[in-house]
C-alpha cells in the first residue's frame, strides 16, 4: 500500500517539475536525499518515529535539506500534512526510477569479481546496446567474488551470465549428466 503511494506522490512531483521545466534539479534532489537517508540510520529513524510530531520533522528537514528546490520542500510541507514522512525514501527512490524511465535511461548492474575498468565497460555497453538499443546506460557496479571472473549483466528483467562461476556450473552439470 504504502508503495503505491509513494509512487502517487514521485508521479506527481515529476508532472510538476516537468512543467516548470526543474525536473533534473529535482532528481538531483531526490538522490541527495535517498542517499541521506540510505546512509543515515538516525534520520531514517527520526522520519518513521511516532512519537515525534510531523512538524518537528517538516522543519528538521528543512534545515537539513536547506539547499533543495523550492518543489522539494513543497513535498516535504505536503507529506507533513499528510502524515507520510515515513515515504520520503521511497518516494525518492521511486521518483528517480521515473525520471530514467522518463530520459530513456536504462539501468543496468554489473556484477564482477574486480571492479570494471574500461575495457570490460566498454565491453558491457556493447552488450546494452544489443540488448536495449536507443537507451542511454547507467551503469551499477556490484563487485561479488564469488563469481570468480567474467560478469553478470542485468538489464531490465534481461540477466546475462558470463561468469567463470556459471560457466563452470554449467560444465559440472554436464559432466554428471
Amino acid at each position: 500500500m504504502s508503495t503505491r503511494a509513494a509512487a502517487r506522490y514521485a508521479k506527481a512531483m515529476l508532472e510538476v517539475s516537468l512543467e516548470k521545466g526543474n525536473i533534473d534539479v529535482i532528481n538531483n534532489d531526490m538522490i541527495l536525499i535517498s542517499q541521506s537517508i540510505s546512509q543515515t540510520k538516525d534520520l531514517r529513524d527520526f522520519l518513521v518515529n511516532p512519537i515525534v510530531k510531523d512538524q518537528v520533522k517538516l522543519n528538521a528537514l528543512l534545515e537539513v535539506f536547506a539547499s533543495v528546490n523550492e518543489g522539494t520542500k513543497e513535498l516535504f510541507k505536503l507529506l507533513c500534512a499528510n502524515s507520510r514522512f515515513d515515504l520520503l525514501f521511497t518516494i525518492s527512490k521511486e521518483f528517480q526510477a521515473q525520471y530514467d524511465l522518463y530520459k530513456g535511461i536504462e539501468n543496468v548492474t554489473v556484477t564482477t569479481a574486480m571492479p570494471l575498468d574500461a575495457a570490460l565497460e566498454a565491453k558491457v555497453l556493447e552488450k546494452v546496446n544489443s540488448i536495449a538499443p536507443g537507451k542511454k546506460a547507467k551503469i551499477t557496479n556490484v563487485v561479488d567474488e564469488s563469481i570468480l571472473g567474467g560478469f553478470i549483466l542485468k538489464v531490465g528483467d534481461i540477466q546475462y551470465n558470463a561468469s567463470l562461476a556459471n560457466q563452470l556450473q554449467v560444465l559440472k552439470r554436464q559432466l554428471t549428466n
